[in-house]
Order: structure tokens, then sequence, then C-alpha cells
């Protein structure tokens, strides 16, 4: 039952933050660029077995 109740937690959670994000603007209003990439690697440490994952964003080129 706790597994039920975690997934009934996480979907409330979703469904209360559907509108949150992060609202960024300059201030004459331009448009800006924000890209993000990610990567991610199941298990490659042959020695641990550990996964890793990495991300980055960029804002306006940078």
């Amino acid at each position: 039952m706790a597994h039920l109740s975690a997934a009934k937690r996480i979907l409330r959670y979703i469904k209360w933050t559907l509108d949150c994000g992060i609202v960024i603007q300059t201030p004459d209003r331009r448009s800006i660029e924000l890209v993000g990439y990610t990567d991610s690697n199941w298990c490659g440490d042959k020695d641990d077995r550990k996964s890793t994952a990495g991300y980055i964003f960029l804002y306006g080129g940078a």
C-alpha cells in the first residue's frame, strides 16, 4: 500500500503544479533564448555499475 500512496501523492503534486514555471523577462521585453541539454549513461562505470547524468542550460546563448 505504501507504493500506491506514494503514486497518488506524486499524481496530486503534478496536478497542482502544472501551471508553475519560470518567467524570464528583459527590461525591454525582447525575447531571450533558454536552451537545455541533458545526457545520461546507464551503468557506464564497469567497476561500480553506477549511472551518471548531467545537464546544462544556456541563457541567451552564453
